[in-house]
């Protein structure tokens, strides 16, 4: 019996019913891998996550997973980053043979990275982004203005694209002295394995796929029945995630295929029709705003909400394209989900993208700071009705290796084993 203790960033569902509040919609690639996990014989698995309002630490007792909500522990918070008594008593309530540590951006993986150090409990640490590179990739060739300007919700939350990227660098340096700290390391890209490798040359690394959310394995996409000439995007609202380089390649697609649509997921964020609308507008958002404007793009560009896992899989499978238009990613789970879907993808060249998409045999990948490009082959795919389905084929057999859930599974129970053996 191997027992496992994960520490996450949020609640899954199980929890969340179980304490009466209502389930969050992110993270849902972790619940699928959990539910698997906790179905293997052999493996006893708790999941510790952090929850505001609570004191210490509860224990909430699931089917098959026991549930640890703890305090937050913030930036500021460097004695407890050292000494945790929280995590202290959870690690010896436990007893974990190991503490898997998923993402290293948040104070409190770097508060377990540092409490296993020191009592000698085996760990390692999932590479989720990575937040101390991504800075330099933050300003996504953004105007002056727009990176330095702000609007009053900027100015109460530090939140304009500088003060963003400083709040970056902040959570980075935690990120690298967890990285520093830790023996053993699972990413899937070749870019998180450069960046773990130049931090921590002596850190083991172990490679593992994530498997997507549930919905994403249940369908496929049909260009019979996509809304022709439709363009996805999965979000919008910080600058890494390109929406900019998209607007300023619409214009260009335009000429060509003048009924195009760009759907975007998440929040509005030019929404300026009240007062409460633009006092929580960013600096950003106005840019963005001012792009559609003088590009007269407002009958193009629908901004669809926050859709949860039904809603954004039925978005893909309406769209004749998904867009991955990031300055810098490492495996955007957004184009994982449309590669499992069969949606044809355009996406830009940069982190661990290349890895999962391969040029012009499973889709298009170009130059993230060429939207010129970026148009061209979203009309190549808009002309060329076999090129998308042969795309698509493609893509869908790719990710379907990639992200089975069944293969990726039993490797994460390997690298518990590698690890623990090695310990021996």
């Amino acid at each position: 019996m191997i027992k496992v203790l994960w520490l996450i960033n949020i609640s899954l569902p199980e929890v969340s019913n179980l304490m009466n509040e209502e389930a969050s919609p992110y993270g849902g690639w972790l619940i699928n891998t959990s539910e698997d996990l906790a179905n293997k014989k052999g493996i006893e698995l708790t999941i510790a996550f952090p929850k505001k309002n609570i004191q210490s630490y509860r224990k909430v007792k699931g089917d098959k997973i026991t549930y640890y909500a703890f305090t937050p522990v913030r930036d500021k918070d460097k004695q407890i980053i050292e000494e945790n008594i929280v995590f202290r008593n959870i690690l010896n309530e436990v007893n974990p043979d190991i503490v898997h540590i998923y993402g290293t951006e948040i104070a409190h993986s770097l508060s377990m990275v540092n409490i296993c150090k020191r009592e000698k409990i085996e760990a390692v640490v999932s590479i989720q982004g990575l937040v101390s590179v991504i800075p330099k990739h933050f300003e996504a060739n953004l105007p002056f203005k727009t990176i330095f300007g702000f609007t009053l919700r900027n100015i109460l939350r530090k939140d304009n694209v500088r003060g963003l990227k400083k709040l970056f660098i902040k959570s980075g340096k935690n990120e690298i002295e967890a990285i520093k700290n830790i023996k053993h390391i699972i990413g899937r890209t070749t870019w998180d394995k450069a960046c773990t490798s130049q931090i921590n040359p002596q850190a083991e690394y172990h490679f593992c796929n994530e498997t997507l959310r549930q919905e994403f394995y249940k369908h496929q996409w049909k260009m019979e029945n996509c809304e022709k000439h439709s363009i996805f995007l999965s979000q919008g609202q910080y600058p890494i995630k390109g929406l900019h380089y998209v607007i300023e390649a619409m214009p260009l697609i335009l000429k060509r295929f003048p009924n195009t649509k760009l759907y975007i997921s998440g929040k509005d964020i030019t929404k300026s029709a009240t007062i409460k609308d633009r006092l929580l507008m960013t600096y950003y958002g106005k840019y963005i705003k001012k792009m559609i404007l003088d590009s007269e793009l407002e009958k193009n560009i629908v901004f669809t909400g926050p859709l949860d896992e039904k809603e954004m899989c039925n978005r893909y499978l309406k769209s004749n394209i998904f867009v991955c238009p990031s300055s810098i990613e490492n495996s955007p789970n957004s184009l994982g989900e449309a590669m499992i879907l069969g949606v044809p993808s355009v996406a830009s060249n940069v982190g661990g993208v290349a890895d999962m998409l391969k040029h012009k045999e499973e889709g298009f990948v170009y130059p993230a700071d060429a939207p010129y490009m970026l148009a061209h082959y979203v009309c190549e795919i808009f002309n060329n009705d076999e090129l998308a389905l042969r795309f698509s084929n493609n893509a869908r057999a790719h990710a379907l290796r990639t992200h089975d859930p069944l293969t990726n599974t039993n490797r994460l129970i390997e690298i518990y084993e590698e690890i623990l053996q090695k310990k021996e």
